[in-house]
This record gives C-alpha cells, sequence and structure tokens, in this order.
C-alpha cells in the first residue's frame, strides 16, 4: 500500500536536516535521537558478518551530546569542514516505528589539503514517530570498504 505523500515529504527532510546539522550546526546532530537511541558506525565487511566490532557506537543521546562535546572540546584535529550527500531514501516498514534506509556519501575538505570522498555507503534506521516528531531510534551508519581515507572526526 502506498505511504501518503506527506509521511515520504516528512521522512526525505528528516535526512537532508540531518545531513545539514553535521554539517553546519553540529550542536543540534543529537536533537535528531530520542534519548535512548543506539547509534553505530561500521564497516561493511563486519556487518555483513554480523560482527558486533564498530568503529563508532554510542548507547543514548548523552553519549551523543559527549561526543559533540569531545569534537569541540578535546579532540585534536585538523580543522575541516564536512559535506553529506543523502540519496534513495527509501521506507522499508511502518509500524510502531518506521524503518527506512538511504544512501550516504560524505565529502571532506581540509584546511590544508584537497577535498575529497572520506566515505560512502548507507543508513540503515528506526525512526520513532512519537510525539508528532520523527527521530531516530536507531542509526546504524555502515560504510563500504574496510579503510577510511582519513578518521572520522564528525559522525556519518
Amino acid at each position: 500500500m502506498p505511504l501518503p505523500a506527506d509521511v515520504k515529504t516528512d521522512i526525505a527532510d528528516l535526512y537532508a536536516d540531518y545531513g545539514s546539522s553535521i554539517d553546519d550546526d553540529l550542536e543540534r546532530w543529537p536533537d535528531f535521537f530520542i534519548d535512548d537511541a543506539y547509534y553505530r558506525v561500521v564497516a561493511r565487511e563486519n556487518y555483513d558478518r554480523g560482527l558486533p566490532m564498530s568503529t563508532l557506537m554510542c548507547r543514548g543521546r548523552g553519549m551523543l551530546i559527549d561526543r559533540v562535546a569531545a569534537i569541540r572540546e578535546t579532540m585534536v584535529y585538523i580543522p575541516r569542514h564536512v559535506r553529506h550527500l543523502i540519496t534513495d531514501v527509501r521506507i522499508l516498514e511502518v509500524g510502531a516505528q518506521i524503518r527506512a534506509r538511504a544512501n550516504f556519501a560524505i565529502y571532506e575538505s581540509p584546511a590544508d589539503a584537497s577535498s575529497h570522498l572520506l566515505a560512502v555507503g548507507r543508513y540503515y534506521d528506526e525512526i520513532d514517530t512519537q510525539n508528532g516528531r520523527l527521530r531516530f531510534a536507531e542509526k546504524i551508519c555502515v560504510y563500504d570498504g574496510n579503510l577510511v581515507a582519513g578518521s572520522f572526526v564528525y559522525p556519518l
């Protein structure tokens, strides 16, 4: 059964706003998650094999807030800008939560180097719909390949 156009639009807007928050206003990033959210960044091989090893994993919005604080206040890294391109958003299931997936490509522009592709992959998400607001209950960021060109500073 086709979904109403406004649901598709709301989900597409969620993904667009998510990427924009990381690119332009990182302090807003945790607001895209419910309090007990699960966020995981994992290589495609580990994901496909069901292995638990993750590049980054946060349980709960508090850990996401701590991640932003670490990036802003304690981590030492070359200043950079990132740009998220999120495409091919698909709604897989609508129930108590919405299961969706989308492809991503993330470009990075370090202050001292040329822009380059940092990561490409797919998001596997569970989206909470309570309180009339769409937020991620679970976001699994699966990057293709096992190596990235540099380091993950910002969230995927």
